[in-house]
């Protein structure tokens, strides 16, 4: 028989633990694929039905949205790849409130990446702000807001 083992040793009870972060969550933003070439990427995506519902710069690298339906795939240059199944860096949380999700994070004792809110200011039209925390297996889960 297995034992349910709470990661997050600061709260005592089940209802302590969900109250906060699970507010800031309106559902599933993108999921994050890095690229080793970008337009065959998005040829790709294309010959699978997605449209492009975005073409960003960061720097000297480029980001694609890839949209189908209520799925959408963020796939950019720049980050090395695994080149292997489970080559997903990361899964997206769409938030309406980047400040509050933040804080909830931190006071819920997640495990947060990075220090502070970091932000995009060339993503869609008025930038993105987000930040990211590890889930019990390290996988990378981001917390986005599009402003």
């Amino acid at each position: 028989m297995f034992k349910r083992i709470n990661p997050i040793t600061k709260f005592d009870k089940k209802e302590d633990i969900i109250m906060a972060i699970k507010d800031d969550i309106t559902g599933i933003q993108h999921v994050g694929i890095p690229s080793v070439d970008l337009d065959k990427t998005i040829a790709f995506y294309e010959s699978l039905g997605f449209e492009e519902a975005g073409l960003f710069h960061n720097g000297e690298n480029r980001c694609a949205f890839m949209r189908f339906g209520n799925l959408t795939i963020e796939t950019y240059e720049g980050d090395p790849t695994a080149r292997k199944a489970g080559a997903i860096n990361h899964f997206s949380l769409n938030t309406p409130d980047i400040e509050k999700a933040f804080a909830d994070a931190k006071a819920q004792g997640l495990r947060l990446v990075d220090k502070e809110i970091q932000s995009i200011p060339s993503f869609w039209k008025q930038g993105i702000k987000y930040f990211n925390i590890l889930g019990p297996n390290e996988e990378t889960i981001e917390f986005c807001q599009i402003l």
